[in-house]
């Protein structure tokens, strides 16, 4: 399959051919099936993120046995380690530098 290039907003959870102004993004090449897949990982942030705000309600709930937000963080790691295997030059330094991926191979 052709590989596109695409941005990737991860904050507004956007996969876009188009690089809007004034957004921070990482560039992408992937296929219709990578996108498909980084899509999923970025719905199941947003289900979560979900989950976790109404947990966040329940005072009886501690913190630190919050499953949603544990799915959450999960995601996002799996979505940045995908980003950074299908990243550009910029975006595969830009991961390694944040350090968010120290303890997966690179």
């Amino acid at each position: 399959m052709e590989r596109k290039k695409y941005y990737v907003n991860l904050g507004a959870q956007q996969i876009t051919q188009t690089n809007f102004e004034n957004t921070n993004v990482f560039t992408i090449y992937a296929n219709a099936d990578e996108v498909r897949l980084l899509r999923a990982k970025m719905d199941q942030m947003d289900r979560a993120n979900i989950e976790s705000f109404f947990r966040a309600h329940i005072p009886i709930l501690a913190y630190h046995h919050d499953r949603p937000n544990d799915d959450y963080d999960e995601q996002m790691t799996e979505a940045l380690q995908m980003i950074y295997e299908l990243g550009d030059d910029q975006t595969k330094k830009h991961i390694k530098d944040i350090g968010v991926l120290e303890h997966r191979p690179l």
